[in-house]
């Protein structure tokens, strides 16, 4: 075949392509290929009919054999392209991004339309692969290219909006190159917008702000883009918003950040970062209950914000609130994610002090969960304050063995530790060995005297020690005050000062004011409250005893508070108001149905009432529980005398004076 005849055979090839007669067309490309094996075209045409055919494989080698002879022609690069675009092809994704690469370098300088087409594709098959450094890299491109030619500001804009669309994703894979270049889109479309102060420009800043404060690491910048926010829209409070909960997650409390803080709550008093702000202000402060109330509101406004929740659990550890401050730390930790998030500082701190808390409940569940918490600590196993919290929570438990073994090697590892000290005196007070736990809670103060605890632990081991030691003024009573001192919401030390005054001092108006404010400061210690009651009835304060009842009664739960029903019961019983002393031992009972005594008391309640068939039954019910109380075997034979139910009421007498021969009502009735 002559060079003409060659010439001729590819003219029909195409002519037998334009006419979609595939199979021609590849006779003739075949004959061309006998004659001259390395044809470009022809190998261009069987691949252009081949894939036409579908016949994929064929077309593939075909235009790659093409490529082999002429690199730098366009026309089997276009091939492949359209070949690999095929809905059918799958698996090609990578081969066609390197594809668009090579027409890319092609067009550059011979038809920048077709180039910015090709770039389009290329970043639509990046982006769908979720390639998102190659997708901004790509499109960057773009816009350089954009730039040469003379593109309008307006234009420019619009591509650098899409390239922040393109990226919004990428965050989440933690790229710092690919985050880099999102932030200077962003930077790139801010300075580029028409309208500056505008609605479109504010958008666009807020969705910047959110965006850098995904990024640990810029701060500077996250600072910087609030400050000029703030400028450009200074009734906008947004970017005040983002800067406090910035401030807040830092942990820093600077003058700048006091000052964000109240420039939020004067722009707006409802903000909850301001609000939050305003509640870790109080905590610094130790206005704890103010900090509560502070951070509480906050955080219903603004939940997602673990530090916020992790100073809540502070304040309400700080005022004794442990089981509120056990949720507050699961919310922190809710709210914080996986151990892989860049905030595992305040992950820490969170399960510690949720540790903390739970030891401070002091049952064996507490203790369980507080072992499950501290194990989830990064580098826990190293640390000494940890360490020394485990072997709390091991006593706690009832594990003396295991608490044991590491109060001993942390008093050798750390003899300096306040905490290792405190431990090896917890240990010892548990077995009643109070002349070593004495040291020990000794040498933890000295080490660290501003624990409240540990006075209080040395005030109950001298208390318990000997009838000397708790009578010594300069023990027992020294430590309780310092403890209560130290710690204003330590509602134990008050507790145990109203101990002290009543039992040893003889001070009984000293020693209701410290029950008084005992239980105050918590309302469960039914002791504090009791005693409180007793107190304010010896001393003729009915007032302030029923003040005391009423609050407990009004707030209580059915079921609940038996103590307070009981003794506001009989308080109507002496005072002749037996309606409402029924009402008040029927609640004591829902609380304690097996309380014989208050059964009897219940009795006395509808006697005086007139209620006698209910009273008898009263009685009969004490004695059920209780037989050895003779009083009520009698009033309810009384009964049975007064409804004239003789026989019973003389058999019920005979069996009072078979235990008690000399039990005069029973002889008279």
């Amino acid at each position: 075949m002559s060079n003409k005849e060659v010439k001729a055979a590819l003219k029909s090839a195409r002519e037998a392509i334009r006419s979609k007669e595939y199979k021609e067309a590849l006779k003739y490309c075949k004959a061309v290929l006998k004659q001259e094996k390395n044809n470009y075209n022809a190998w261009v045409f069987i691949g252009l009919a081949a894939a036409e055919l579908e016949q994929p494989d064929q077309a593939k080698g075909a235009y790659k054999k093409a490529i082999e002879l002429e690199p730098n022609q366009l026309l089997a690069w276009q091939g492949l392209a359209n070949l690999y675009e095929k809905p059918n092809q799958t698996d090609v994704k990578g081969d066609l991004a390197d594809v668009y690469q090579k027409l890319l370098e092609l067009y550059e300088s011979s038809d920048k339309q077709k180039w910015c087409d090709v770039c389009n594709k290329l970043v639509e098959l990046y982006h769908q692969e979720k390639k998102y450094l190659e997708v901004a890299e790509t499109w960057q491109k773009l816009i350089r290219m954009k730039q040469e030619e003379g593109a309008e500001k307006t234009e420019l804009h619009q591509l650098w909006k899409k390239l922040i669309q393109l990226l919004k994703d990428s965050t989440r894979s933690q790229d710092n190159k690919t985050g880099q270049l999102l932030l200077t889109a962003f930077e790139h479309a801010l300075d580029s917008a028409d309208t500056v102060p505008g609605e479109g420009h504010q958008s666009l800043y807020k969705d910047f702000i959110q965006c850098l404060s995904k990024f640990p690491h810029e701060v500077a910048r996250l600072e910087k883009a609030c400050q000029d926010m703030m400028a450009l829209y200074p009734t906008v409070s947004y970017p005040l918003e983002v800067l406090c909960l910035h401030f807040v997650q830092s942990g820093t409390l600077s003058e700048e950040a006091l000052h964000c803080f109240s420039r939020l709550l004067e722009m707006d008093a409802n903000s909850g970062p301001g609000i939050i702000g305003f509640g870790i202000k109080c905590l610094k402060e130790n206005k704890y209950k103010e900090a509560v109330k502070s951070l509480t509101e906050g955080l219903q406004k603004t939940n997602q914000c673990p530090a916020a929740w992790y100073y809540l659990a502070e304040a309400q550890v700080k005022i004794h609130e442990h089981r509120n401050a056990v949720l507050s730390c699961n919310q922190a930790l809710e709210a914080l994610g996986t151990p892989e998030s860049p905030n595992f500082q305040w992950k820490n701190l969170a399960l510690q002090l949720k540790a903390e808390t739970l030891i401070k409940i002091a049952d064996a569940d507490a203790a369980e969960e507080a072992i499950k918490a501290l194990e989830q600590i990064v580098d826990g196993s190293s640390d000494p304050m940890v360490l020394a919290l485990r072997g709390r929570a091991y006593l706690n438990k009832g594990l003396m063995e295991q608490a044991s073994k590491i109060s001993q090697e942390l008093l050798l590892s750390h003899p300096h530790l306040a905490e290792a000290h405190a431990l090896e005196g917890f240990i010892h007070y548990s077995q009643k060995n109070y002349e070593q736990a004495e040291k020990s809670f000794l040498n933890a103060i000295e080490r660290k005297a501003g624990t409240a605890e540990y006075h209080q632990y040395l005030g109950l081991t001298y208390w318990f020690m000997s009838d000397e030691t708790k009578k010594d003024k300069g023990k027992a009573l020294t430590q309780f005050l310092k403890a209560a001192k130290l710690d204003s919401y330590l509602g134990s030390a008050f507790c145990y000062l109203g101990n002290y005054y009543r039992d040893i001092a003889g001070d009984t108006s000293r020693a209701r004011g410290c029950y008084k404010k005992a239980f105050e400061l918590d309302e469960t210690d039914e002791e504090s409250g009791t005693a409180a009651v007793n107190l304010s009835v010896e001393l003729g304060d009915m007032d302030t005893a029923l003040s005391i009842l009423n609050e407990v009664t009004e707030k209580a739960r059915p079921g609940t508070a038996k103590w307070a029903w009981l003794h506001r019961g009989l308080y109507y019983l002496r005072t002749d108001q037996p309606s409402q002393a029924v009402a008040d031992l029927q609640a004591a009972l829902r609380a304690d149905p097996k309380d014989s005594n208050c059964w009897e008391s219940l009795g006395e309640a509808y006697f005086n009432r007139g209620s006698y068939s209910t009273a008898l039954k009263s009685f009969k019910k004490a004695s059920e529980l209780n037989p050895g109380l003779v009083y009520s075997i009698y009033r309810a034979a009384a009964l049975e005398q007064i409804l004239g139910k003789y026989e019973s009421a003389i058999a019920t007498y005979q069996q009072i004076l078979k235990k008690t021969e000399n039990y005069v009502p029973a002889l008279k009735g």
